[in-house]
């Protein structure tokens, strides 16, 4: 059994997910983007204790809130390396955004690697590396439950932008053709913005990403 919620944070609304295991107590924070007084609420409401705090991408609005987060919890911060130079950045993303200040900044902990897996509990989360939207994108993966988690690599009917520092669409595309439409059709996708999607919906129907015929 696998707790998992989701909800909007900051300003730019990016979906943060904390999945926890109920027996150990154990939690991993997905994009804590900001609010992090109500990611510790989710947390605490829950009994749950944050072990590793896990980055789809290092833009301002998905890391915001993190290193806040990882000196009130005490997780492991993981972030891909392809990204260090947007998370060493992120005044010039709020800058770029119009925001009045950066967040706090901490040194990442530990890089994610492709194929490489977070544990918490009895439980693991797969790392896929799908660059594109930024270079060091990566998704998450809970396979025994049917779950993604694409950031901005994919939405519901969309995907990611490309004309930001580092995107590329050619490169996006095969990321999503090779990496996330070659998984389950039933696999639930919990996106970076907005709602939930399938695999198998946007095989079919998303209009920028095609699956093969």
């Amino acid at each position: 059994m696998i707790f998992k919620h989701t909800f909007p944070v900051g300003a730019l609304q990016c979906n943060c997910t904390v999945l926890g295991d109920p027996d150990s107590g154990e939690a991993i924070v997905i994009d804590p983007g900001g609010d992090v007084p109500e990611i510790l609420n989710v947390l605490l409401g829950n009994s749950l204790r944050a072990v590793a705090i896990v980055h789809t991408h290092a833009h301002i609005d998905h890391i915001g809130g993190t290193a806040e987060l990882a000196q009130q919890t005490g997780a492991k911060t993981w972030l891909h390396a392809d990204d260090y130079m947007l998370h060493q950045n992120l005044e010039m993303q709020a800058q770029l955004l119009g925001m009045p200040k950066a967040p706090e900044t901490q040194p990442i902990d530990a890089a994610l690697c492709d194929n490489g897996v977070i544990t918490f509990g009895d439980h693991e989360l797969g790392v896929l590396h799908t660059p594109g939207h930024s270079p060091g994108s990566v998704c998450f993966s809970l396979s025994a439950s049917d779950l993604c988690f694409s950031g901005d690599t994919l939405f519901c009917g969309s995907i990611g932008r490309t004309d930001l520092w580092g995107g590329d669409f050619a490169i996006l595309e095969t990321s999503i053709r090779d990496r996330l439409y070659t998984m389950n059709g039933a696999t639930q996708v919990v996106t970076g913005h907005g709602p939930e999607t399938s695999i198998d919906r946007e095989r079919r129907t998303n209009p920028f990403v095609q699956g093969r015929k």
